[in-house]
């Protein structure tokens, strides 16, 4: 499978977020929450975005207090971690503002994104931590979660009115099925077996990617045609897993 990035509808509209968030009318207003469900691309988008801006990711733990929340920042700035909560804190301040600074004079945006934030969505103690830090160096901060974020932060107004942009990521239409498996497919699908994929993927990236190993496997040991494999030539393979029952999804002859 070609290690592409493509660029889906899910991720222009992460895109546009975030050239609407370095035009905002309120400079504190720095967070963005990105939710939706497992599986349609969110992480990825993230580590991409991570790799160009030179950003900061973490993946927040069930269990989060703001003094382990900060160890884990510190140790993903590369730096050494003071004792105490308060120098703590200071150093990430301090150290997050030079990344910042750095960026702007390279003309990138720089921002933290917290991974996950489900799990710590609903804790006063982070979620102030986290509008402390954006407040004071007005740094982009971005909440990813699977659908509970916006909900869990309607109790917390005075970090909810620092969100200044919401991209929810939905499942892919058609249209973005053939992108994905176009540009990350090392052998060409024929129409009627993208249409079969993007049936039974329900939209879901990671049943897409799952679909494009099964068939590359296939399809390497056999001539493909000139219109790419088809469902004829898959019939009887296993395509992909059902992510509601777990069983085996196989390809038909035809739709």
């Amino acid at each position: 499978m070609k290690n592409v990035f493509v660029e889906t509808a899910n991720v222009k509209a992460y895109h546009s977020a975030l050239s609407a968030l370095e035009e905002r009318g309120a400079e504190e207003a720095c967070i963005v929450v990105v939710d939706g469900a497992p599986g349609l691309g969110k992480t990825t988008t993230m580590k991409q975005h991570i790799a160009q801006t030179g950003s900061i990711y973490l993946r927040a733990k069930k269990e989060w207090q703001p003094k382990w929340m900060l160890n884990e920042l510190l140790d993903e700035l590369g730096v050494e971690k003071p004792r105490g909560i308060e120098q703590k804190y200071a150093k990430v301040v301090s150290e997050l503002a030079l990344r910042q600074q750095l960026a702007i004079q390279n003309r990138k945006i720089f921002t933290l994104v917290i991974d996950e934030f489900d799990h710590c969505s609903s804790r006063p103690a982070i979620l102030e931590t986290c509008r402390d830090i954006s407040d004071m160096l007005e740094l982009p901060t971005i909440f990813v979660g699977m659908g509970k974020v916006n909900d869990n932060l309607k109790r917390f107004p005075q970090v909810a009115s620092r969100v200044s942009q919401k991209v929810r990521f939905d499942v892919m239409d058609k249209e973005d099925v053939r992108r994905l498996i176009d540009k990350r497919c090392e052998i060409r699908v024929a129409d009627d077996l993208v249409t079969f994929v993007a049936k039974m993927s329900k939209g879901y990236n990671r049943e897409v990617l799952e679909a494009i190993a099964s068939i590359e496997r296939f399809g390497f040991r056999i001539d493909v045609g000139e219109d790419g494999i088809t469902m004829a030539d898959m019939a009887g393979e296993k395509l992909m897993n059902d992510r509601a029952s777990g069983t085996a999804i196989i390809v038909p002859e035809v739709l």
